[in-house]
């Protein structure tokens, strides 16, 4: 018997992520010598004292139920690096706990959105956005940022997405694909168009805020526009930072009664987050960030070898990201090359095919609303990132542009 599926489940889809990381796993299990570049997950081991801290959680007893908001002694943890690192002030009510900042955002949108109301997805986005949009009952609203504008909404594409029935703008930064990062400038600038429309508040994903490059230093929204804390959402959590995708601890902080809202969402779901993962989030944010500055090098480096390779692959455009792990690929000069064996490519997922015949697999970029463009994880090892970038760029180069 055939189930009858929701209308909410069916507007929603798999994310694009796994099923290629799915496919990869499937085709190295099969013996096939493929590259895995799909994955936004730190190669790094989670630091020493945070799994200790955990250890000793389990060792007391601290296997019990939590407070759905989050345990206090991580709150306030915090509360603190907020203040320290962000330079920002929030009361412990302004807080929360989530099972990662996927379910940050999408209790947000859940104690928010009615039926039609709009959020402004500036493209490419990280698909949990318009995704958590859809399945509580939002419209997103697709706002195309292509690589001549460093992937960054610009306030004349704000102010003409804008209608009444807008209720949040996403901002992503450093971004998920592109490492695109704001300036203080840009911000601001939004930020001036944004002051006309009260009703629109503001999500602030800053999950890879310390993965930046160049000496830069992160700023967001509520930096440079003090004014915005009282209608803004901060995402953030300890995945990307501290390599701990799989503990599934995010923050949200805004305004109190968004919170509330949020905190009530979330007892209906799931209660409160992981009492040990809780444990070892605190000694995280306790901890310091003494380990990151190498991580952060390596990323750099890697950033550096696989630009530096593919920058000058004829059929490919690429700017250098900012922050992050990703590399973004325009690839529309390879559409309509042949390939050595005849076969012409038609579109992007010939693209991602064939770099996956030559051993290279990573996301095809419709994934994230724009195409064609392909994103290539550099959350690995430089040999692999290295090795990589010359098998793509050796097949581009047996791609013929006539048969």
């Amino acid at each position: 018997m055939t189930i009858s599926l929701s209308q909410r489940v069916q507007r929603v889809s798999l994310s694009a992520n796994a099923a290629a990381k799915q496919r990869t796993n499937d085709l190295k299990k099969a013996g096939v010598d493929i590259l895995d570049l799909t994955t936004g997950e730190p190669d790094f081991d989670t630091p020493e004292h945070i799994k200790q801290a955990a250890y000793e959680a389990i060792a007391r007893g601290e296997t019990k139920y939590t407070p759905t908001p989050g345990i206090r002694a991580l709150r306030e943890a915090v509360q603190r690096k907020l203040q320290q690192e962000n330079r920002l002030e929030f009361g412990i009510d302004n807080l929360m706990i989530a099972n990662g900042a996927k379910q940050v955002i999408f209790n947000a949108f859940a104690a928010t959105l009615n039926d039609g109301d709009e959020v402004i997805v500036p493209v490419p986005y990280w698909p949990t956005f318009p995704d958590s949009v859809r399945f509580n009952g939002g419209t997103p609203v697709f706002v195309e940022c292509h690589l001549e504008q460093g992937y960054k909404l610009s306030p004349e594409q704000l102010a003409a997405s804008i209608t009444p029935r807008t209720r949040w703008l996403v901002l992503n930064h450093p971004g998920n694909p592109s490492g695109a990062v704001y300036s203080a400038q840009e911000l601001q600038a939004l930020a001036v168009v944004l002051r006309a429309h009260p009703q629109v508040r503001v999500m602030l994903d800053d999950l890879y805020e310390h993965i930046l490059f160049d000496g830069r230093e992160h700023r967001n929204l509520l930096n440079v526009a003090g004014d915005f804390q009282a209608r803004s959402l901060l995402v953030g959590g300890v995945s990307k930072t501290y390599a701990m995708t799989g503990w599934r601890i995010g923050f949200g902080a805004g305004p109190k009664d968004l919170i509330t809202a949020m905190t009530v969402v979330q007892s209906q779901i799931s209660s409160g987050a992981s009492s040990v993962s809780q444990a070892a989030a605190l000694a995280a944010y306790t901890g310091g960030l003494d380990f990151l500055a190498p991580q952060v090098a390596a990323y750099q480096q890697r950033r550096d070898d696989i630009t530096g390779i593919l920058s000058g692959v004829d059929g490919l455009e690429l700017i250098q990201p900012q922050g992050g792990f990703f590399v973004f690929c325009r690839c529309a000069g390879l559409i309509g090359r042949y390939r050595p064996g005849g076969a012409k490519i038609e579109n992007e997922a010939d693209v991602m095919d064939y770099l996956l015949e030559n051993g290279v697999s990573g996301v095809g970029g419709s994934a994230y609303g724009l195409s064609p463009y392909f994103r290539l994880s550099i959350a690995t090892d430089n040999a692999t990132v290295i090795e990589a970038g010359r098998r793509i760029a050796a097949a581009c180069g047996r791609l013929s542009p006539v048969l």
